[in-house]
């Protein structure tokens, strides 16, 4: 006996929901909406598929984004009918540039209602541009055997796409015709088969490792460590070869080299304060992994090597170059890489390279304990009260530049993570919360309080989970304080924008635990509490012009060292 359209559309949904799972995916985030019943209904039932349900889908894009950092694997979002996916936007633009799997399941109205003034419609067909890693059309539900198989293998390809070459943002448009599902039925439909995909290490063939190490052997090398993906065996095999060859490494806070126990010697994460003074000699080549760090004295440093040879190593297919000067683009794993040289390199820089950096990173080191702005002393108490395996999600603006010039480095491993993609403000506190629910890790969140403002709504889904928000409250952008704009007479009405909001209200609206302090020890006091459970929201004030005098002191006397 055919099918009805609702008895289609559970089907269909199922089979795409279930085909998911089979390909690795374990979790979806879904919107409430009419349109997209069949495919939320297929998450929730599944039992190898964990669901959130968050209301506003602009957070559930970033609460999914979050998700896929913590977890290093494909999230699924569901949502129904117009403009509900344009709220992902934001959240899909960071996943791409910051390449995070995501898989986008929109549903849609059928042909027949569009373009013909149907409430509710519009054109969903490659949606988000080339913000996507790819864009699949489904036609309506097809519960023939032929179109199963072909949709189980679509979704695997489509997993697929978001996690290789370069993960990121798939988007399967989905439209469903009424009625969409059938009221109180529960069919139980059989699972898809595994489609397993099986990903390369790339490496070089062992005779171009060895010309890179002949063209590095014996010279003054600078190894300089942005953000990104790394395999799991990059840490201590990059700090292996930097010991082995006498090279400093410059270790940007999302590196993921600053904390574990490789950290050693050669890895410098204080370069922000000492490359201030301009003294650091110039080196012979250099190398750099991941994104471009943070730190602006570092991007001046770097800007100022233009005759230097520069090696950008980077398997995902990205061009890193911004500022246009790279000599090579190594494609290959890093970890990879780095193991193949240090098997070739045998002379290493003179004793005295590595031992000028050293000497500077133990100067900063002092400076920072000697004179520290009052977010230093922040930083600082959050990454101390974090266990073994925490997780710290810094927010934007001063947030991540703080946490970069006084996180010092330590062998206790932490996971670090920042929205840096597009470095946007917006949705810093929905990815702070799915990377706590998805990773289950202690898990605590520095934020600016625009930062905290901008995505206040998903304070509610803080309620559930074991987290401590750290919102540093300096009345507005206060990073606009060192930029040209805070000379402008409409500084603090277009710049600056203080919110003045009372973040107590929410909290307990979202039954969030709330605490304010302004001094340190009340801090310190107020952290060791918060991080023994449940959901707490510790907001520091901040007065903004003594921390705007304290950053600039601090800064001029470093850059007289």
């Amino acid at each position: 006996m055919a099918m009805n359209a609702a008895q289609a559309n559970t089907l269909w949904a199922w089979t795409l929901i279930d085909a998911l799972a089979a390909s690795g995916v374990s979790q979806a985030v879904i919107s409430p909406g009419s349109r997209s019943t069949p495919l939320a209904l297929a998450c929730l039932r599944h039992a190898g598929i964990k669901t959130h349900v968050v209301v506003d889908e602009r957070s559930a894009g970033f609460f999914a984004l979050g998700l896929a950092k913590s977890s290093r694997r494909p999230v699924t979002l569901v949502c129904t009918s117009g403009s509900a996916l344009a709220n992902w936007f934001p959240a899909v633009v960071e996943a791409n540039l910051g390449a995070v799997p995501l898989i986008l399941l929109s549903a849609d109205r059928p042909p027949e209602l569009q373009a013909c003034g149907a409430n509710q419609t519009m054109d969903q067909n490659h949606f988000f541009g080339a913000h996507g890693r790819a864009f699949h059309a489904l036609p309506a539900a097809d519960a023939s055997p032929s179109m199963l198989v072909w949709l189980q293998h679509l979704v695997a390809r489509a997993v697929d796409q978001s996690r290789w070459p370069l993960a990121g943002p798939v988007h399967i448009n989905v439209p469903l015709r009424e009625p969409l599902v059938e009221v109180g039925t529960q069919s139980i439909y059989p699972s898809a088969p595994v489609c397993e995909t099986v990903y390369p290490v790339m490496q070089l063939a062992d005779s171009e490792t060895k010309r890179l190490a002949q063209a590095l052997a014996g010279k003054c090398g600078l190894i300089v460590c942005g953000e990104g993906e790394q395999d799991v065996g990059f840490a201590a095999a990059l700090t292996a070869l930097a010991t082995q060859i006498g090279c400093p490494v410059l270790a940007d806070p999302l590196s993921g080299l600053r904390f574990g126990a490789h950290v050693g010697a050669a890895i410098m994460v204080r370069y922000d304060t000492f490359l201030r003074a301009a003294a650091m000699p110039r080196p012979d080549w250099i190398m750099r992994f991941g994104a471009m760090p943070v730190s602006k004295p570092l991007q001046t440093y770097l800007d100022g090597l233009a005759d230097t040879p520069l090696y950008l190593v980077d398997a995902g297919g990205r061009w890193l170059d911004p500022q246009h000067r790279a000599s090579q683009v190594v494609r290959a794993s890093a970890t990879a890489l780095c193991q193949g040289l240090s098997h070739h390199l045998d002379v290493a820089a003179p004793a005295e390279w590595l031992k000028r950096f050293e000497e500077a990173e133990h100067d900063a080191a002092e400076l920072a304990e000697a004179k520290p702005p009052l977010e230093a002393v922040v930083v600082r108490a959050i990454l101390d009260s974090l266990p073994e395996g925490g997780n710290l999600f810094s927010g934007n603006s001063m947030a991540i530049r703080d946490l970069d010039a006084f996180s010092g480095k330590g062998r206790k491993h932490l996971h670090i993570f920042c929205n840096r993609g597009a470095s946007g403000i917006d949705g810093n506190l929905s990815t702070a919360l799915g990377i706590a629910a998805g990773s289950g890790r202690a898990s605590i969140a520095l934020l600016g309080d625009l930062a905290l403002f901008h995505d206040l709504n998903a304070l509610v889904l803080a309620s559930k989970l074991d987290i401590v928000l750290v919102v540093i409250n300096n009345g507005g952008g206060g990073i606009f304080e060192y930029l040209p704009q805070a000379g402008l007479e409409e500084f603090e009405q277009g710049w600056l924008t203080p919110q003045n909001t009372d973040f107590s209200h929410a909290a307990a609206m979202a039954g969030v635990n709330y605490c304010r302090v302004d001094d340190v020890r009340p801090f310190f006091d107020t952290l060791a509490a918060a991080t023994r459970g449940g959901a707490h929201l510790i907001e520091v004030v901040v007065d903004r012009a003594d921390s705007v005098r304290r950053h600039q002191a601090y800064w001029q006397v470093a850059s007289m060292r």
